[in-house]
């Protein structure tokens, strides 16, 4: 598939309703395009079936119910709207985008409670999403926005808003010649990437920041299970900055990542280990199982 994504041949499951591509538009008076009342999922596909994706449709309904926008579909309705939307594309290796907002309709204020709450599901052909960075190792950025505090926003919500900072870390990361950006909380401690959770390991064992001000990636909890599978530590707690010097490997996780390796995160620099090719490469053969 190639073009602008609203310049494509296919169709686009919203509503209940297969709708041809290029026509699957919201007015401008959209709520969630003023005040930002959106929630969305990012999945693949691998031989026709989605990795995790009922967990990926309960988190959906979850990040809903967290942004007081419920939503009026049901787990098993979210993943028949994903199955008809994959088999209408004809795509069996894709990726899912499940996105529910408020659409518009009598208030355009902040309140937003008479607008429709409304779902679209769409698939498309989507490649490594750091590029060659799998064999090499990706380059980030330390950016200067930090993850909010979770009495500030709801941060175990995948709700659209959140990413407007993470949007502009990695733009200023592109400009420096990075893949993308490591972010802080707000507190110091080392958070996660602008899409993505994070990993290191020192002296054969792995430590990852506690998602206790960030999303709890599904791969990332994927990925801990498997670690722990095979008998590797893994420490899940508050990283400071100073620890980054230490650490000898790194990867990215994400559905969108899957297991990418770091290889520099500003002055810092990892090799591509043996654990991180392992995990990078099961990974590769559970999601593909």
């Amino acid at each position: 598939m190639a073009g602008t994504y609203d310049d494509r041949d296919g169709f686009i499951w919203m509503d209940g309703t297969l709708v041809p591509w290029r026509e699957a538009n919201v007015h401008v008076l959209t709520h969630a395009l003023h005040y930002a009342s959106s929630v969305f999922e990012g999945e693949r596909a691998y031989g026709g079936r989605i990795f995790k994706s009922r967990d990926h449709s309960e988190r959906l309904l979850r990040s809903g119910a967290a942004l007081d926008m419920p939503i009026p579909w049901t787990v098993d309705q979210i993943e028949a709207a994903k199955a008809e939307a994959m088999q209408a594309n004809g795509l069996s290796d894709a990726y899912v985008r499940a996105v529910a907002w408020r659409g518009a309709g009598e208030d355009m204020g902040v309140a937003s409670h008479r607008n429709p709450v409304r779902l679209a599901v769409a698939v498309w052909e989507w490649g490594a999403y750091y590029g060659d960075a799998k064999m090499k190792g990706a380059k980030l950025d330390i950016s200067k926005w930090k993850r909010p505090s979770p009495e500030t926003i709801p941060s175990d919500a995948k709700a659209s808003g959140l990413y407007m900072i993470c949007t502009m870390s990695k733009h200023a990361a592109e400009a420096r010649g990075c893949s993308d950006a490591m972010m802080f909380d707000y507190r110091g401690y080392v958070a996660e990437a602008t899409g993505a959770n994070i990993f290191f390991v020192k002296d054969g064992e792995v430590h990852t920041p506690t998602p206790d001000c960030f999303l709890n990636g599904i791969t990332r909890q994927t990925v801990i299970g498997m670690l722990r599978e095979r008998g590797v530590a893994v420490h899940e707690r508050h990283i400071m900055p100073e620890e980054l010097e230490g650490f000898e490997q790194c990867w990215l996780t994400g559905t969108a990542a899957e297991v990418t390796p770091v290889g520099q995160i500003g002055d810092y620099a990892f090799e591509v280990g043996a654990l991180t090719r392992d995990i990078a490469e099961s990974y590769e053969t559970l999601v593909r199982a």
